[in-house]
């Protein structure tokens, strides 16, 4: 392992910064997915590394696809059942991270988790393709099964009972369709530098209402990404 790699990135000045993390993130959000930036290496240009922790305290980190974006945070889909959203019942504290490695970029987030609301879980999962809705009836998320075949043979079932005429109403939305939005009480904004000299930018959230919220007050009293008035600037070291 003595392959290094210098990191020679655009980096991230204050002079630069947006006035809002929406708005930084948006930002390189846009300039990640735009044609012809994405490297091969990085199909999935909006994968978040998402953690939670179990009963125990211990922690737990898996990839998800963000499929909802706005001011409250990034929301991804996932099953009722699964351990992910059971841990989040017992503990909505969590972090997430959204990495493209390259340009040297990285956004961190923690805070807690709320459900995304029930028209935009409805809304999206009729834009998915038929094969997705099926495997979402298909599939006991994080349960364990007996074979690869057995779960074939759970979609093959489904895909009888629903068959694809062609419309978003084919396969209705399963009872345990489900998701969840990252409401960030911190964002930390990571650009790679040479030599090791990262910038690393946070904003992170004030008042004593989130304060609260983190206690159990509720993830409705964290402000939104776009509130200007809402968040305090900081630099780290690297």
């Amino acid at each position: 392992m003595t392959d290094r790699v210098d990191y020679t990135g655009e980096g991230l000045d204050e002079a630069d910064l947006a006035p809002t993390p929406y708005e930084q993130l948006t930002r390189w959000i846009g300039q990640a997915t735009a044609e012809g930036v994405r490297a091969a290496e990085s199909p999935e240009g909006l994968a978040l590394q998402f953690a939670t922790v179990d009963s125990d305290g211990a922690p737990n980190v898996r990839t998800v696809l963000m499929r909802f974006l706005d001011p409250r945070g990034p929301g991804f889909i996932t099953d009722a059942g699964s351990a992910k959203a059971r841990e989040i019942a017992g503990n909505p504290r969590v972090a997430a991270s959204l990495g493209w490695p390259e340009l040297f970029r990285v956004v961190r987030f923690r805070g807690v988790a709320e459900p995304v609301e029930a028209q935009a879980l409805a809304d999206y999962f009729g834009q998915r393709p038929w094969g997705s809705r099926i495997a979402a009836w298909a599939s006991r998320q994080s349960a364990p099964v007996a074979s690869r075949a057995a779960l074939l043979a759970e979609f093959d079932r489904y895909a009888a009972q629903f068959p694809d005429h062609g419309s978003p109403d084919d396969v209705p939305v399963p009872p345990t369709w489900a998701g969840f939005r990252v409401r960030a009480t911190e964002v930390e904004f990571w650009a790679g530098r040479s030599s090791r000299l990262h910038d690393r930018i946070v904003f992170s959230a004030t008042g004593s209402a989130t304060v609260a919220a983190i206690d159990g007050g509720g993830p409705g009293q964290i402000p939104l990404l776009d509130d200007p008035a809402a968040w305090t600037v900081s630099r780290r070291q690297p």
